[in-house]
């Protein structure tokens, strides 16, 4: 289902609880949504569409992917970007990383790691940046 954009910047910026196997369904509507605003956006969080839930879906080089309770746990290369957010409007600074190695759980909830580079990990360091509540 195709969910409304959240622009609550006080519940946007209270962080995520941990998603689990019931949260299936979240994931969808959170791909059906990212997927109906692609002309404007490259990924979403769960809070995006009014779920605190540790679920980001995103646009990885073409095909869209979800991650479960992701973790950056390595960085390199600290550059400065602006980015714009479907929930906040605008365009705002943020520091990013070019280079990061992801920990996260997949569909069925087994533990993965993914390094991402370049835009790819800008979108995610973005959407993490939503799971822990912080507005960029």
């Amino acid at each position: 289902m195709i969910r409304d954009i959240m622009k609550d910047e006080g519940f946007l910026a209270q962080p995520s609880e941990p998603s689990g196997p019931e949260d299936i369904a979240v994931a969808e509507d959170l791909l059906e949504t990212l997927a109906a605003h692609k002309e404007s956006c490259v990924g979403m969080a769960a809070n995006m569409i009014g779920v605190r839930k540790r679920i980001i879906a995103f646009d990885n080089e073409g095909v869209y992917m979800v991650m479960f309770n992701p973790e950056v746990i390595r960085k390199t290369g600290r550059y400065q970007a602006e980015e714009g957010c479907l929930s906040l409007g605008g365009v705002r600074k943020a520091t990013r990383w070019k280079s990061i190695k992801v920990r996260y759980q997949n569909e069925r909830f087994q533990e993965r790691f993914m390094t991402f580079q370049g835009w790819t990990a800008q979108i995610i360091q973005h959407e993490i940046d939503h799971c822990d509540g912080i507005l960029i």
